[in-house]
């Protein structure tokens, strides 16, 4: 009787954090969608289609897990250049992201002109992105200083990788938002990577374990489980909206794909460690997991392969066939609208 209710506990884990059946089915369409659509880029790079693409593969569970634990209609978000699965959960469109990649003009991230994986959305609050690694802290750090000074109970949630946590910039926005207890989730997908660089060549403690120095509570999760990153972004944000101040939250994963397609990963790593960590893949498991709640069976799965299969085919073809911009867009949003006044 015992082992019974074990078993029904362990199956049953996404009702004790207060989701639903449909919303955990949801959060897995969005896993999928995201590693399809990801492998889909990877095939357009290598044809000629798309010029460059940075993968998030393994990283997609902890990325959707995060996103439905966030106010998908208030909060405000700072992702870095892997969270395809993220800004797809909280409403961005495969067709609005192949667009960025093919680099058209109607590309709602920049209209074409930054890299791939850069998001950008001012109706869904997503706070655009650049370049140079570990900016958006500061900058989710200042929308939460916004949200305290305007009483609004908003948070601001913000991602990068391990390896640019060493940089001044994360140092800075911890400080800041300890300092003043700012309500802003900080979130480190540690997928063991910086670019070639493995991660006990980076740094020596746990990225979560900087928090104490800056006055917060930081954690460290399981990555491929949604379950446990979902209950850990929850609490953050219950604190955060509460006036307790920020959180910093260590996200463990693996990067199971190259950097990005201008790099040979097998020069740094093996492939038997690769394969190793696809057995520990968080999408198979979640999987699993909803198989094992009864809520899944392997004909619903070919029934949505096929449907994320034709909406992508449909995204890519449309993206294709859009304008690129026009030399004279490089002026648009530069300047003031001489009619519109200053």
């Amino acid at each position: 009787m015992k082992e019974q209710e074990t078993v029904t506990t362990n199956n049953n884990r996404h009702e004790q954090l207060g989701l639903t059946d449909g919303q955990v089915l949801d959060m897995y369409k969005y896993m999928v969608l995201a590693r399809k659509f990801d492998e889909r880029n990877q095939l357009l790079q290598r044809a000629g289609k798309i010029n460059f693409h940075v993968s998030g593969i393994g990283q997609e569970t902890c990325q959707v897990a995060a996103a439905f634990a966030l106010d998908r209609e208030k909060d405000y978000f700072l992702p870095y250049y892997r969270d395809y699965g993220f800004v797809l959960a909280v409403g961005m469109t495969p067709r609005e992201l192949m667009l960025s990649a093919f680099a058209k003009a109607e590309d709602p991230n920049s209209g074409g002109r930054q890299m791939p994986g850069h998001f950008g959305s001012k109706r869904l609050r997503i706070v655009t992105g650049s370049s140079p690694v570990t900016t958006q802290v500061p900058h989710a750090v200042g929308i939460a200083l916004a949200a305290k000074m305007q009483k609004k109970d908003f948070v601001s949630f913000v991602t990068f990788g391990e390896g640019s946590s060493n940089q001044g910039d994360f140092h800075e926005g911890c400080n800041f938002a300890g300092v003043h207890k700012l309500p802003v989730i900080i979130m480190c997908e540690n997928n063991q990577y910086a670019i070639s660089v493995p991660l006990h060549k980076q740094l020596s403690g746990k990225v979560s374990d900087r928090a104490l120095g800056y006055g917060f509570p930081g954690v460290r999760v399981d990555g491929n489980d949604a379950l446990e990153v979902y209950a850990a972004v929850k609490e953050a944000r219950e604190r955060a909206i509460r006036g307790e101040g920020p959180t910093l939250i260590e996200s463990m994963m693996y990067r199971l794909s190259p950097h990005s397609t201008s790099d040979n990963d097998l020069a740094y790593r093996t492939k038997e460690e690769v394969e190793e960590n696809w057995k520990k893949d968080g999408v198979a498991r979640f999987k699993n997991y909803l198989i094992d709640c009864g809520l899944w069976d392997e004909t619903r799965e070919q029934d949505l392969i096929a449907q994320l299969n034709l909406e992508l085919k449909e995204a890519t073809e449309s993206a294709d066939l859009a304008p690129f911009p026009k030399p004279e867009d490089t002026l648009l949003h530069v300047y003031a609208d001489a009619e519109g006044g200053a």
